[in-house]
């Protein structure tokens, strides 16, 4: 089986398909870096949306999310976002973490795992 990358850098591929599976890294906001949960939130769900389309599927396809937050008090703000955005009826497996992030600017990071 073929392995394709996208965004490779020297330290890791932002997408990665192997087989019928897809696998993003973690995904934090690009343009609501530093604003609130729901910004981000916003932002990184549109980035998802993009790199599963460069890797030929889309949210209805969704077999696992790990969300991480720095703060569980956000953690309905953050739903709320998701609520809307994640596709009925083809919700994923998922967890959601408290945990501090690369850089303070970040309140949220989204990482998914989707087939084709």
């Amino acid at each position: 089986m073929t392995i394709q990358r996208f965004e490779t850098g020297p330290r890791m591929s932002q997408v990665v398909v192997h087989g019928n599976t897809v696998y993003l890294a973690g995904v934090v906001a690009s343009n609501a870096a530093g604003k609130s949960v729901t910004e981000q939130t916003q932002d990184i769900l549109s980035i998802i949306d993009g790199h599963l389309a460069k890797a030929g599927t889309d949210k209805s396809k969704l077999l696992s999310a790990t969300i991480y937050i720095t703060d569980m008090k956000t953690f309905g703000d953050m739903n709320k976002v998701w609520d809307g955005w994640v596709s009925p009826g083809n919700t994923p497996a998922r967890a959601t973490v408290e945990a501090q992030l690369a850089s303070p600017q970040y309140n949220v990071e989204i990482m998914v795992v989707a087939g084709k």
